[in-house]
C-alpha cells in the first residue's frame, strides 16, 4: 500500500471512530434536562430567520427515508433525501462556507464562495466549479440544520407557529418551534425546529409528512463550537495536478428545453398555490406556493421523459390518470404530465396527491401561445 493510500485510510478510519462516536451522543446528551425559556414563537423565528452570520465549526447528519424514483440525472439529489448523509461544516457566512460529506467511499468537500462553490472530490483529485442559479437541486450544504431551518421558517406567518418546549441538541440548550402549513393541500403535517437559545442558530430540523409518525427528514447538529472559524479552513484553491470541471447541472436539460420550447404561458396559479417570481428561468418553469408548500413545473426534455414514465410506472403506489402518473414519496408528491400536443412536463413538490393531480390537469390544459 503506498504511502498516500496508507494516509488516506488511517484518516478514514479516524474520522469514522469519531463519527459513531458522535452518533451516540444524542441519545446520551437527550436525556439531559433542557432549560427552555419564555420567548414567544415569533420571537424564535424571528432569532433563527437571522441566525446566517453566526460562526461555527462541527458536525451534523441528516436522515431521509424518501424512496424517489429517479433517473441518472437526478440520482444524486435523490440520494440526499433516501439516505444517511454526515456532515463536517464549517460555517463563516452564507457566502463563504465549507461542508464535507463523509462517506464510506470518500470526502467530498463544498466550498462556498461569493462567485459560487467549489466541489472537490479528495479521492479523485477532480474540482468542479458551480455558479449561483435562480433554480437549482439541493446539495449537501442545503440539509445541514441551520440552512434548513432558516428556509423553512423564512415565510412562515404567525399563525402558523407554535412554542413545543425544549429539548438538548448537541450539547445544547435547544428552544422548540413547531411550524403547521396553512395550506390546505400541503402534504406536511409539521415542521419542528429547535433552536439554540443563546444565537438563534437552528440545531434539528424535523420534517413530519401527514399521517406519518416518523419524520420524513431529520437533520441535526452532533457536536457544535461556536465561533467564525479560520478563513484559511474555508477557502479552496484547486492543487497543481487536480483535473477542473464545471459542476454538473441536471436542471440545466429542463432550462433549456424551456427555452426552446413552444412558447407556453404557466398559470399565475395552481391547485390555490400562486405561482412565485424568478430571475434568469424560461416562461415554460415555474414555482408556486410558499415556505413549506411549494410545487415546481418544470419542461422535460423528449429524451428524457420515457425513461421518468418508466421509473414512476414500475414505483409502488403510482397512480395513473388522464393527465399522467403520478406519485407520493412521503411529503413529496411527483407527477409526469404528458399533454395532447406532445409535451411533457413534471411537478413535483410538499403537496398531496390530489393537489398534485390538480396542478397537472392545469398543465394537461395548456396550449402553446
Amino acid at each position: 500500500m503506498s504511502a498516500r493510500a496508507h494516509g488516506v485510510w488511517w484518516r478514514w478510519g479516524a474520522v469514522g471512530a469519531l463519527v459513531a462516536v458522535l452518533a451516540a451522543l444524542p441519545a446520551i446528551v437527550g436525556a439531559l434536562p433542557a432549560s427552555d425559556a419564555a420567548v414567544p414563537a415569533a420571537d424564535l423565528r424571528d432569532a433563527a430567520v437571522g441566525s446566517a452570520d453566526v460562526g461555527f465549526s462541527g458536525y451534523a447528519v441528516s436522515a431521509g427515508g424518501l424512496r424517489l424514483p429517479v433517473t441518472q440525472q437526478l440520482t444524486e439529489a435523490a440520494d440526499l433525501f433516501s439516505d444517511r448523509t454526515t456532515m463536517r461544516v464549517w460555517w463563516r457566512g452564507a457566502d463563504d462556507h465549507r461542508v464535507d460529506v463523509l462517506g464510506a467511499a470518500g470526502e467530498t468537500g463544498v466550498h462556498r464562495d461569493a462567485g459560487g462553490t467549489w466541489t472537490w472530490d479528495y479521492e479523485s483529485s477532480v474540482a468542479a466549479r458551480g455558479e449561483p442559479a435562480s433554480l437549482a437541486l439541493p446539495s449537501p450544504p442545503d440539509l445541514l440544520p441551520s440552512s434548513l431551518g432558516r428556509r423553512l421558517l423564512s415565510e412562515a406567518t404567525g399563525g402558523e407557529l407554535t412554542r413545543i418546549g425544549a429539548r438538548r441538541v448537541a450539547g445544547r440548550d435547544a428552544l422548540g418551534l413547531r411550524l403547521v402549513p396553512a395550506e390546505p393541500g400541503s402534504s406536511v403535517d409539521r415542521v419542528d425546529v429547535w433552536v439554540d437559545r443563546a444565537t438563534g442558530l437552528p440545531l434539528q430540523v424535523e420534517v413530519v409528512a401527514a399521517g406519518a409518525r416518523q419524520p420524513a427528514l431529520d437533520t441535526r447538529f452532533l457536536d457544535l463550537d461556536l465561533g467564525v472559524p479560520p478563513a484559511s479552513v474555508v477557502a479552496f484553491t484547486p492543487p497543481a495536478d487536480a483535473r477542473i470541471v464545471p459542476a454538473p447541472d441536471p436542471l440545466s436539460a429542463a432550462l433549456d428545453s424551456g427555452r426552446s420550447s413552444p412558447a407556453v404561458q404557466l398559470p399565475a396559479a395552481l391547485a390555490g398555490l400562486p405561482r412565485r417570481p424568478l430571475e434568469g428561468v424560461p416562461p415554460a418553469v415555474g414555482v408556486y406556493g410558499r415556505g413549506v408548500t411549494q410545487l415546481a413545473v418544470v419542461p422535460v426534455s423528449p429524451g428524457n421523459t420515457s425513461g421518468l414514465r418508466r421509473a414512476l410506472h414500475a414505483a409502488p403506489g403510482s397512480v395513473v390518470g388522464p393527465a399522467g402518473v403520478r406519485l407520493a414519496a412521503g411529503p413529496l408528491a411527483v407527477m409526469l404530465v404528458e399533454t395532447p400536443d406532445l409535451r411533457a412536463f413534471l411537478l413535483a413538490g410538499t403537496v398531496t396527491l390530489d393537489a398534485v393531480a390538480e396542478a397537472g390537469n392545469g398543465i394537461w390544459r395548456l396550449r402553446p401561445s
